[in-house]
């Protein structure tokens, strides 16, 4: 039997690594997609070999997780309950499918994964895998009964690692787990389960990793303009750019207008810094399950709490009403349909066409200025703005282009319903 295992390096992964081969006498195929973890998979591969792999394979898909991911997901505005920007959840399917690609490459009979039978995750790598490659079988060890016999909790897998020799980051003093991408980190478990503990003494505030606290942020507020294209964001103005894009590797793709070209990745990598350097993006919510409970979450995305915002401040001007509206009211769905792992599903494909119809006209550049966790607006103009100073103007004229006699027999029809309910219903409606 050939399994491909879904393989971070963390705790659990390692664990059942070590465990399928043991359990099924098979051969293991580690694989870990690289989505921006950063330094997280350095010596991965050596790692994987030593705890039973026969081999080991790291999928770069940060351009990918970017471009066809991220971005389609941003340019829909979707927020999971109105607060949580889905770092985790857009991850899985861009993972999912390298990993089914990898499977069926190297003849596997199955694929596993160390997602819990208590968490979304599990939801969502499984539905992946059976709208990709329906023919190909998931084993979950976290629902196998003799899986969780043997590791009721993270103590039982920290003494089977340490007893196994293998590497791992928890201990019992922080137990809690971290998932980090190009979009955000997530943390849970551990104290974190108590939903009124704040998680500010100096220990835990070593945490978080992409963003210093609004506190310690600069007190200098700083500027970034973004250029849009068809709701992307392709390119960034900020004084200092250049040294930055240098300290972070990044190649710029050219110059327009005054702006820096950039890939989707490049534009990740770059507000992730800025955002993070004043202190954008931190949240803690508790939020609701796919598989019933409520789980508390904190989560660090500097980088998309300004794409977010950015991105709402460039569709005031270039987005018409009416088809703002009926894209909005799809999104509450889109957003769930993302966090509970239908992102390969035909009614999220729908949606997305019609966010992407919804986008055309989407160009134009923003700015906006950061300071101390805070994003603020600061302007946006578009060649295509459909705001127009000589309609909205307070002073007179441009009768030809709005006559406010024009008003009155607008509310009249407006209001010939609310006349006609109030007169039959209401008893001072005569």
């Amino acid at each position: 039997m050939k399994i491909v295992v879904a393989y971070s390096g963390g705790l659990d992964t390692s664990v059942l690594l070590k465990w399928l081969k043991e359990k099924y006498n098979a051969e293991i195929i580690a694989y870990c997609a690289d989505v921006g973890q950063a330094e997280e998979l350095d010596g991965l591969e050596a790692k994987a070999l030593a705890t039973g792999a026969s081999k080991c394979f790291i999928g770069d898909l940060k351009e990918d997780f970017a471009t066809n991911y991220i971005f389609p997901m941003i340019q829909a505005n979707a927020l999971y309950e109105g607060r949580y920007l889905l770092g985790t959840s857009i991850a899985r399917p861009c993972i999912s499918k390298d990993m089914v690609d990898l499977a069926i490459r190297e003849g596997a009979d199955a694929i596993a994964h160390g997602a819990t039978g208590k968490g979304n995750d599990q939801v969502r790598f499984e539905l992946a895998v059976n709208a990709l490659a329906p023919n190909i079988k998931v084993i979950a060890p976290w629902r196998d009964p003799e899986f969780r016999q043997q590791f009721p909790g993270r103590t039982e897998m920290i003494a089977y690692a340490e007893s196994h020799g293998i590497p791992i980051r928890q201990s019992l003093k922080k137990p809690y787990s971290m998932d980090r991408n190009l979009l955000h980190i997530s943390f849970e478990a551990g104290m974190l389960e108590d939903t009124w503990y704040d998680g500010t003494t100096p220990a835990d505030r070593e945490m978080y990793k992409l963003s210093v606290s609004p506190e310690d942020a600069p007190d200098q507020a700083e500027y970034i303009q973004l250029l849009y294209e068809k709701g992307n964001v392709i390119g960034i103005q900020y004084d200092g750019l250049d040294v930055l894009l240098k300290e972070l590797g990044v190649n710029p793709k050219g110059e327009r207008d005054g702006y820096t070209l950039l890939s989707p990745l490049g534009v990740m990598y770059v507000l992730n810094a800025l955002g993070g350097k004043h202190g954008i993006g931190r949240v803690d919510i508790v939020e609701n399950r796919f598989v019933g409970m409520k789980s508390r979450g904190i989560y660090e995305t500097p980088g998309g709490t300004i794409l977010l915002a950015a991105h709402r401040d460039i569709e005031t001007i270039t987005i018409d009403r009416e088809v703002q509206k009926v894209r909005d009211s799809l999104i509450p769905e889109y957003a769930t349909l993302v966090y509970n792992g239908f992102w390969f599903a035909p009614e999220r494909e729908a949606i997305q066409a019609l966010v992407t119809k919804s986008q055309e006209t989407v160009n134009g550049e923003v700015r906006l200025k950061l300071y101390k966790g805070n994003v603020m607006y600061a302007g946006r103009r578009s060649p295509q703005s459909l705001y127009s100073e000589e309609i909205a103007t307070m002073e007179g004229g441009h009768e030809e282009l709005y006559n406010q006699n024009d008003a009155e027999g607008f509310i009249h029809l407006n209001g010939l319903r609310l006349k006609q309910f109030s007169r039959v219903n209401k008893p001072y409606g005569n």
